[in-house]
């Protein structure tokens, strides 16, 4: 019997900012396939997961990350052109107050959107998922102390 292999080599994570008062999540607009996105990033060797999505938020943003967490959130969807089930653990960035970005040549332009913008511009069923949980769970509550990954 014919399977299809499970992969897990990329890691995403959103990053959350008080923009003018308001909490708000960051999407980009990626250059290849012109969606909204957050970020994400394979995992290089020797590194872990966490280390993976904090060298990518500095890459694709410039954002130093300071405090991260476990954002207790699996993304999976099927890759047709790897055959592949894709598993992406999603980390959560809570940023200072109206972060500053800076993007790479990865995406054409950002937004920081309410919730609401964020599953208007969303592409995909699944990120629209994913947006609501880390808003019910990283905004509109507080996470578990547990949930929160030392940066080192």
């Amino acid at each position: 019997m014919e399977m299809i292999p499970i992969r897990s080599a990329v890691v995403s994570g959103v990053a959350l900012s008080v923009i003018d008062g308001q909490t708000k999540m960051l999407l980009m607009k990626r250059s290849k396939g012109c969606f909204w996105c957050h970020v994400a990033g394979s995992i290089e060797p020797d590194e872990k997961g966490w280390q993976t999505i904090i060298r990518e938020f500095r890459e694709e943003t410039e954002i130093k990350v300071t405090e991260l967490y476990n954002g207790q959130y699996l993304e999976q969807f099927y890759e047709s052109s790897l055959n592949t089930i894709e598993m992406i653990p999603v980390f959560v960035v809570y940023c200072k107050p109206n972060q500053t970005i800076i993007i790479n040549h990865e995406h054409t332009e950002y937004k920081w959107c309410l919730l609401s913008e964020a599953i208007e511009l969303a592409e995909f069923p699944g990120q629209k998922l994913l947006y609501e949980h880390i808003w019910n769970n990283f905004v509109e509550s507080k996470p578990s102390k547990l949930m929160r990954v030392k940066v080192i």
